[in-house]
């Protein structure tokens, strides 16, 4: 490493699969290699560089099948790039996919010391290390059983006890948190969050709460490349709309529609929020949003600031450009670090919608709701208008963090979590 703070460098490296149509053709290649090609390449990763920092927790995103895992495994040395090269400094601990580095025929406790001996650990080292590696798996007798039997709850459970528990300086976990009840999850992410003040993490995860909660980087991969990296709320946000839409692409002429036909809407006596111009759009055109407002429910006065508990009416305003049946038009607010605090559309409410309904071809949605007892700080609303079903829809028009309102701090919501319970009622049982 030519800088003592980067403690991995990865330059240009690729991985390369020969594939063929017959299992015949590898027996013909390998008889005559100088002859005709009977494979094809495809690669799991192209031309793939970045560096991590000491003490940095790198968030690496993408849907199945671009490249993650493999990506980890160059890292971790358990794949070899067909071209470029990684450098690490420091002790590694890996949480790859469920069993890897795991003889299935062994006990739990076999494995531990397994592990322990492919860190570079003695049998001696690791007797003083069992007992919290044993206190945070918490399996009870299963450890002395063939791992063979485990349950991939439990599975996962040993894994990342013995992980966290070997004094990595750089820990990788690969979607592995996925698996197993919730108190373990939280108990693991703690574990992270303790983990990550002075040691570096490299994560993979398709929970973009936990990304952007965790990560102070992320990496965007999608088809063997990197798509783009950034801050976790700025690259999640990104990812969020290519998912939605996977054309997003190739619909680039339609978002831009949707992005210059924003006006400022003030019909029925109703100011709407104009759009920014760097709100980011996806979708394929067939509607787009004209505006968004906030309006005290009794007042109709237009908010900017909302106290846990107001009543309050959020209206939208679609402009449809086809004739759309089962539409959807809902929104979602979010925190801060992107995570979602609650969501809702008339699809979920029980409201059929179709361009019949459409006031020339105006759609104005309004949702009145009493807001929760959320923290204080800002939050954004991210209006979309869809046709479909909940599970399945496509996304005409999705604004994302559309707009931004603040809940000011009350001193007795001041607490930790996401929201204040009210009413809740007190008293001693005897």
């Amino acid at each position: 490493m030519k800088t003592t703070n980067i403690v991995v460098e990865a330059r240009d490296i690729s991985k390369v699969y020969k594939l063929y149509d017959k299992p015949i053709d590898r027996l013909k290649e390998s008889l005559h290699p100088f002859s005709k090609k009977y494979h094809r390449e495809f690669y799991a990763l192209k031309n793939i560089s970045f560096k991590v920092k000491r003490g940095e927790t790198v968030g690496i995103i993408g849907k199945n099948g671009s490249g993650k895992s493999t990506l980890l495994k160059i890292v971790t040395g358990v794949l070899t790039p067909s071209y470029g090269e990684v450098e690490v400094e420091g002790r590694i601990s890996a949480l790859l996919e469920l069993g890897a580095g795991f003889n299935p025929e062994y006990t739990g406790i076999e494995n531990i010391y397994l592990n322990g001996t492919i860190m570079g650990y003695s049998r001696e080292q690791m007797d003083e290390k069992l007992n919290d590696i044993l206190e945070f798996a918490d399996i009870g007798d299963y450890v002395y059983q063939p791992v063979k039997y485990y349950s991939s709850g439990m599975f996962v459970r040993l894994a990342f006890a013995v992980a966290i528990n070997v004094d990595p300086d750089i820990l990788i976990v690969d979607e592995a948190l996925s698996v197993g009840d919730i108190r373990f999850q939280q108990k693991c992410y703690r574990k992270i969050d303790e983990f990550k003040q002075n040691k570096t993490v490299l994560f993979v995860s398709h929970d973009m709460g936990a990304i952007n909660k965790y990560c102070d980087r992320v990496i965007w991969i999608d088809e063997g490349k990197i798509l783009d990296e950034g801050k976790p709320k700025e690259i999640s946000k990104k990812y969020r709309a290519f998912m939605m839409n996977s054309k997003l692409k190739k619909n680039e002429e339609a978002i831009d529609y949707c992005k210059c036909n924003y006006k400022e809407d003030k019909s029925n006596n109703i100011q709407l929020n104009r759009l920014d111009k760097d709100v980011e759009i996806c979708g394929d055109g067939k509607a787009h949003i004209l505006g968004i407002g906030l309006f005290d429910s009794k007042t109709y006065e237009k908010l900017q600031q909302v106290y846990p508990g107001q009543k309050i009416k959020m209206i939208i305003r679609y402009k449809l450009n086809y004739d759309i049946d089962n539409i959807i038009v809902g929104f979602t607010i979010k925190d801060r670090l992107g995570n979602i605090v609650t969501q809702s559309n008339n699809y979920i409410l029980n409201k059929k919608l179709s361009y019949t309904d459409a006031d020339n071809f105006i759609i104005s949605a309004c949702f009145e709701f009493t807001l929760p007892n959320i923290r204080a700080g800002n939050y954004t609303i991210s209006p979309a208008i869809a046709s479909g079903t909940q599970m399945e829809h496509t996304q005409h028009c999705w604004a994302h963090d559309a707009i931004v309102f603040q809940v000011p701090s009350i001193q007795k919501y001041d607490l930790e979590g996401f929201m204040f319970l009210e009413p809740i009622e007190f008293s001693l049982v005897k």
